[in-house]
């Protein structure tokens, strides 16, 4: 290996920013980042409220319900990039999603997801999971373990309620569980 080559890999390894440590608003329009979620398991979905998937919303809220006391988050990122369906505000979003699907999981501001535009959040989910393609369409979800890592990446058609999903998910609560000091034994 040459050293530029090896003086890139080192340069990249600890240069790149943490996905917890990547720039973010909420859907009230607060800057945070991810890092309030070090500890759990989280489940990024891209959103739309005019989607043949919009349904997904009530199985995403039913996870949500099911494993937060475990340390799971689902976090909600609207985006307009398919077929101009999240036309609205983030308000409107917002608005809809508690209204319609009883959403209490964290939103944040409706930003890109694909394309060149795309927030750095989405292009460090992409970069990190196992397949670097683009995002396909609304409601494709990231797995994140308790360390703000990408385990594994489920495509629209995985419903919330997929055995592949839930098994994911279960298996990082459980695994992960051991490695987080504020889950430690009482």
């Amino acid at each position: 290996m040459n050293f530029t080559l090896l003086a890139s890999l080192f340069t990249f390894a600890f240069a790149s920013p943490s996905l917890l440590d990547v720039p973010v608003k909420t859907i009230d329009g607060t800057s945070t980042t991810l890092k309030p979620y070090l500890g759990k398991v989280l489940l990024v979905v891209n959103t739309a409220s005019q989607c043949g998937y919009t349904h997904q919303y009530a199985g995403l809220e039913k996870l949500y319900e099911k494993y937060k006391a475990q340390g799971f988050e689902v976090l909600g990122f609207p985006s307009n990039d398919f077929g101009g369906q999240e036309p609205g505000s983030n308000k409107d979003i917002k608005l809809f999603c508690s209204g319609k699907y009883h959403v209490s999981f964290p939103l944040f501001e409706k930003n890109p997801v694909s394309g060149e535009k795309k927030q750095p959040l989405y292009a460090q989910l992409i970069a990190e999971s196992n397949d670097h393609s683009e995002i396909e369409w609304n409601f494709e979800k990231f797995l994140l373990d308790r360390q703000g890592h990408v385990v594994a990446r489920f495509r629209s058609k995985v419903e919330p309620d997929a055995q592949e999903l839930v098994n994911a998910i279960e298996a990082h609560l459980r695994k992960d569980l051991k490695l987080t000091p504020n889950h430690a034994q009482k």
